[in-house]
């Protein structure tokens, strides 16, 4: 196989999701990638644009949901992504609900939702990495399995290059490859 040398930037593939805050009494949603885990424990983190208007959610409150859409959802999931929040209202996007244990938004008609506590914050170039501690996780009953969501049940949605793609099938099972040669 040839490789080809290509733009010196990550085109993914990435996890589409939701990041919400509470902004002005109103929740609000913004479309990223740049969301993962951080270790084993129950952490994760998003990274957000400094000029994003749902990066000042985050920062007064303290607090951030990470939502996973379905690809059903996907019309909604990117309108989250194309207009500000300083400019649209899009607290009626999506139906929210809300955790005791932190003030920030979840995603209703989303199948697996965390409400994340910021335990740290990353300053890098014009974004800044929110670090934050899962305080309450939440998955659609339908979608879970042996306790945990099920990814073909869930139907996210991953971001590579300009597109939106679904998944079809199982190919393997996490850990599970050994090898001889240790």
């Amino acid at each position: 196989m040839i490789k080809k040398k290509i733009a010196n930037i990550p085109f993914g593939p990435y996890i589409t999701v939701l990041a919400g805050a509470m902004i002005n009494g109103k929740p609000n949603y913004a479309t990223i990638g740049a969301y993962g885990v951080v270790s084993e424990k129950p952490v994760l983190y998003i990274s957000l644009k400094n000029s994003h208007y749902t990066t000042s959610g985050v920062v007064e409150s303290g607090f951030f949901s990470v939502n996973i859409p379905s690809s059903e959802s996907i019309e909604k999931t990117d309108l989250c992504g194309c207009v500000s929040g300083n400019e649209v209202d899009k607290s009626n996007i999506f139906d929210s609900f809300y955790d005791e244990a932190g003030n920030a938004p979840m995603i209703k008609e989303c199948p697996v939702n965390y409400l994340c506590k910021v335990i740290q914050t990353i300053p890098i170039f014009d974004f800044t990495m929110f670090i934050g501690e899962i305080v309450a996780a939440y998955a659609n009953e339908d979608c879970v399995e042996n306790g945990k969501p099920n990814a073909l049940k869930v139907k996210p949605t991953i971001m590579m290059g300009s597109g939106y793609f679904d998944l079809n099938d199982r190919v393997g099972s996490l850990f599970q490859t050994r090898s001889d040669n240790k």
